[in-house]
């Protein structure tokens, strides 16, 4: 099943770009909680498109219906829940040129091998971003099952176009550091349309990203997700750590290539005498005062702060010519491509990273709690 993942709770996402609608299936939910439809429609909120120049200008309300999983009280019953956002503005035409021309950087070309031609192509089908929305409405419920048992998740973005957000103050433990990060994540819950901790950061961002626009082109960016009050313990070694059920999913969110926790690839270049963490005796527990292995060791909570960054291509339809090959000669062609797209993917991706991390801790939780 490709499109599921999860241990105890299990998510699967179903449908694709220019489909009546999509939707995902979540199986495994704790029961009792009942869900705050306000607080997830102002979650989805932050993902749908068509908010400014720096977004598709395709609109979509995105508003999650739940067919099941309730019980009249609105609050999950045990039954799997099953979540569907119509798909309401979609311009499949757009996509004539391309049914036999893939675009470059796009998966048209490999779901053409892989199903000769009966693949899906107007908006990329289910390849498309447009499937983040479920993980978003998902990924919103598990957020604030999350929030009851003292788990916070928040994300922004860390860098696009080579301009630099003011980071998270995660590698550093101390009492002091984790009080900056909680205003950290304060400010990012504030409401402000842009998710940067600096908002002078976001007005430069959203400059570059509009130079690309204008030029046809498109940018990347990375994003950095952190997740404070997790007890230290839950998780497993080898294939089912932490470090590991988020990679799966995370590179489920479409334009993903790279992902780094703690220190990240910086640790290489480091000696053990500066990368290692120290434990000093805090409140009686154990506590690592400084957070470069990301909140995890041999696949399990530390305790500290669970970090990591996930790097997004450019948007790989842009407006430009490209090169590119017709399926159907099977001769060289030119592809310029039409319809309406994210000069920055990595924008919009911020909520789903939130979606997803929450979702993998609280399927950690479930199925590989501190003993």
């Amino acid at each position: 099943m490709p499109s599921t993942f999860g241990n105890t709770l299990k998510v699967t996402v179903f449908g694709q770009s220019h489909s009546t609608a999509v939707g995902c299936v979540v199986e495994g939910l704790p029961s009792g909680h009942v869900v705050d439809l306000d607080a997830l429609n102002a979650f989805m909120a932050r993902r749908a498109p068509g908010q400014g120049s720096w977004t598709t200008p395709r609109k979509e309300a995105d508003l999650p219906r739940i067919v099941s999983g309730l019980n009249p009280k609105g609050a999950t019953c045990g039954a799997p829940l099953a979540v569907v956002i119509e798909n309401t503005n979609t311009r499949s035409g757009d996509y004539d040129n391309i049914l036999a021309v893939p675009r470059p950087g796009h998966a048209d070309f490999t779901a053409w091998a892989k199903w000769h031609g009966n693949q899906d192509v107007p908006g990329g089908g289910h390849f498309s971003g447009r499937l983040t929305a479920p993980l978003c409405a998902a990924g919103g419920i598990a957020l604030q099952i999350l929030a009851k048992q003292g788990v916070r998740v928040a994300a922004h973005l860390a860098s696009v176009a080579n301009v630099d957000d003011e980071p998270f103050s995660a590698l550093d433990n101390s009492p002091e550091a984790q009080q900056r990060l909680a205003a950290q994540m304060d400010a990012l819950a504030d409401g402000r349309t842009f998710p940067t901790i600096d908002e002078s950061a976001g007005t430069s961002m959203l400059a570059a990203i509009d130079e690309a626009r204008r030029s046809l082109d498109s940018v990347g960016g990375i994003v950095e997700c952190v997740a404070t009050g997790m007890p230290a313990g839950v998780g497993s070694p080898m294939f089912d750590g932490i470090e590991n059920l988020i990679a799966r999913a995370a590179f489920g969110i479409p334009a993903v290539k790279g992902l780094e926790f703690g220190r990240g690839f910086e640790a290489a270049r480091l000696r053990g005498s500066e990368d290692n963490d120290p434990y000093r005796m805090r409140d009686g527990r154990p506590t690592p005062t400084t957070n470069n292995a990301g909140g995890a060791l041999g696949g399990i909570t530390t305790g500290a702060p669970v970090l990591f960054r996930i790097a997004l291509k450019p948007t790989s339809s842009i407006s430009r010519p490209q090169q590119s090959v017709d399926l159907t000669t099977m001769a060289d062609a030119e592809l310029e491509v039409h319809g309406r797209h994210d000069p920055c993917v990595a924008t919009r991706a911020v909520p789903v990273t939130e979606a997803v991390c929450a979702l993998v801790l609280l399927d950690a939780l479930e199925s590989f709690p501190a003993e």
